[in-house]
């Protein structure tokens, strides 16, 4: 019998979705729904990743992103692409269920916002998936934007 090529990703694989707050100094809070999708490739030691969000009220969508979690030798990286100009490749050393990534790169096209830094931590219990994520923008240092609790939708 071989090991699962995904190991310490297998629990996060699935559908999530659940509601989430936003805040940062420049902006008005705001509440969230979201959906979260880490799609698993048969035999491969990935999980492809797709984060889509709306507006809890108007159900206007806010953003959406995509990319993979990937097994990486003893770490886990996160490679997310956005549609707002952004590429991100985020690190970690997995400990239980929680990846706690940091920064390793951030791209940004010309035309996209002057983002600095992004930092994402994914926590899992059981059937619960917490995330935040700290934004760096323009003048505004590492500053905590986003908290949202999700529930697995399915498997």
């Amino acid at each position: 019998m071989t090991d699962d090529p995904l190991g310490c990703l297998a629990p996060f694989a699935g559908r999530w979705a659940g509601g989430g707050d936003g805040h940062y100094p420049t902006i008005d809070d705001f509440s969230y729904d979201e959906t979260i999708e880490f799609a698993t490739v048969p035999g491969k030691p990935f999980l492809m990743y797709v984060s889509r969000t709306r507006h809890r009220t108007e159900g206007r969508p806010l953003h959406t992103e995509n990319g993979y979690l990937r097994r990486c030798g003893d770490d886990v990286e996160l490679l997310v692409s956005q549609p707002t100009g952004f590429v991100e490749i985020q690190r970690t050393r997995p400990e239980g269920g929680v990846l706690d990534f940091a920064t390793h790169v951030l791209e940004r096209s010309p035309d996209a916002k002057p983002v600095h830094e992004v930092r994402r931590r994914f926590e899992l219990d059981g059937d619960v998936l917490v995330y935040d994520l700290w934004m760096a923008h323009a003048d505004t240092p590492l500053t905590h934007h986003l908290h949202a609790e999700l529930r697995r939708a399915s498997a």
